[in-house]
């Protein structure tokens, strides 16, 4: 009987415990999850037979031995911080690892031990980083092979709401991790665009936009990861004049998520004396500089940030709550922290709300002496809170190879490896295809 063992049980997890328990009885499988929370665990596992739910915890060396010793795989779905920890057990037992984080600096320095050892381990493997990359390079590989020259190639995806579940002026709800929510597009993004590196610094990432069309649900706005240029080699795109990938947000959202980065309410790196007994208002207002007046807290915000009080940003932001009287209560917080509890509870991911998830590829390249733009769209909405289009695109990835390592399916040596390999993401793609995951293609 084979094992995997899931490390984390949090929101993205249930498609990934739930698909892996499906197929067990058919291939001999026993599925163990560890989590923080016994209860979390306790839960995803829904009392199947071929699970078994633990409290589990990264840090602790001698469970996280014992652990990993009774697997055959290793699904890690921790803070990417902790990845390392799992990959180091890995490697003392011989077993196969998995993750959906981007490859960490720890992860990639014990590729060299992965190969020696004969060691599997694969990264980028769920949604954004992951079946945006399987897809991207499916089409790459077959425009390359009809003799095509690519010029630009952008990839875009988004978390969201969708349409029939959309009940307020934002547009969005929290369907993952919602610290990573607050935290988004921190540092400088990097991309290439006509031949030439761009850089886009935090304070600018959500005012240099661009809006994009996806059919037949309308249109997004996007701003630039932080690093796509390191893609242009992984992409096999060495040569191509534009390579951008970014994030979708719905129209409005991130010129009003700028007022919150300009005012510094997604700074997690200081901490706010007193913060609990401080109201939202207050803590605002210790963010404005003393020479910027106002007749009320929201007119300051505006002329802060150089928009009008009672325009579409400035109406979103004052719809958060976050200019009311409102105790705080978490003490000692972050203003990363603070934030993040408000709009936890105003972009609440009702029990039967849809989210909704789109990715977007565009590829700008010539063929037969013609210039062509070819677009790539996915659209998956979730059935509820808890069966999340997002959890099935994280999941289903990690579930499907998982399940392809074990049959053989895919067959790999030892090393480090992203899903851009025919032999990953050509049977991972066909598998997506048979639950729903399919893209729409159109030429112009």
């Amino acid at each position: 009987m084979k094992t995997v063992f899931i490390a984390g049980a949090g929101r993205s997890s249930t498609t990934l415990i739930y698909h892996l328990l499906e197929c067990s009885e058919g291939i001999g499988l026993r599925v163990f999850v560890g989590d923080a929370s016994l209860e979390l665990a306790v839960s995803k596992c829904n009392n199947h037979p071929n699970s078994v739910a633990m409290e589990f915890d990264v840090n602790n060396s001698d469970l996280r031995s014992n652990l990993v010793s009774q697997a055959d795989i290793v699904i890690s779905l921790l803070p990417p911080d902790m990845h390392h920890l799992l990959v180091d057990e890995c490697l003392k037992h011989g077993k196969h690892f998995l993750s959906a984080s981007y490859v960490s600096d720890k992860v990639a320095a014990l590729a060299p031990a992965a190969r020696a050892k004969g060691v599997v381990m694969i990264s980028e493997c769920g949604l954004d980083p992951g079946i945006d990359h399987m897809s991207a390079m499916e089409i790459i590989h077959r425009l390359k092979s009809q003799g095509a020259n690519l010029i630009s190639f952008k990839s875009y995806t988004g978390g969201l709401v969708a349409p029939e579940s959309n009940d307020n002026p934002w547009g969005y709800k929290i369907s993952w991790n919602p610290r990573n929510v607050i935290l988004a597009g921190q540092g400088t993004a990097s991309y290439l665009w006509d031949g030439k590196y761009k850089h886009v610094p935090y304070s600018r990432i959500f005012t240099d936009i661009e809006t994009l069309e996806v059919d037949p649900i309308g249109r997004f706005d996007g701003y630039a990861n932080r690093d796509s240029v390191s893609y242009l080699k992984i992409y096999e795109l060495e040569g191509i004049s534009g390579l951008l990938r970014g994030t979708l947000r719905q129209r409005g959202y991130c010129r009003a998520w700028n007022v919150f980065v300009t005012l510094g309410l997604t700074d997690d790196g200081v901490k706010i004396p007193g913060s609990g007994s401080m109201t939202y208002a207050e803590l605002v207002e210790s963010f404005i500089p003393m020479h910027i007046k106002g007749e009320s807290l929201a007119h300051r915000v505006a002329s802060l940030c150089g928009l009008p009080v009672d325009g579409e940003a400035m109406t979103l932001v004052a719809w958060t709550g976050i200019f009311d009287d409102i105790q705080i209560g978490i003490e000692n917080a972050s203003p990363a922290q603070i934030l993040q509890k408000l709009l936890e509870s105003k972009w609440i991911l009702n029990p039967h709300d849809k989210d909704m998830v789109v990715m977007v590829h565009e590829f700008v390249y010539e063929l037969n002496g013609e210039t062509r733009k070819l677009s790539s769209s996915m659209v998956a909405k979730g059935e509820d809170s808890i069966h999340t289009a997002m959890a099935k695109t994280v999941g289903l990835p990690l579930a499907i190879t998982a399940l392809k390592l074990i049959d053989g399916s895919i067959s790999l040596k030892g090393g480090l490896y992203l899903p851009v390999t025919k032999e990953i993401y050509e049977p991972v793609l066909r598998e997506l295809e048979k639950h729903g995951v399919i893209f729409q293609e159109k030429i112009s």
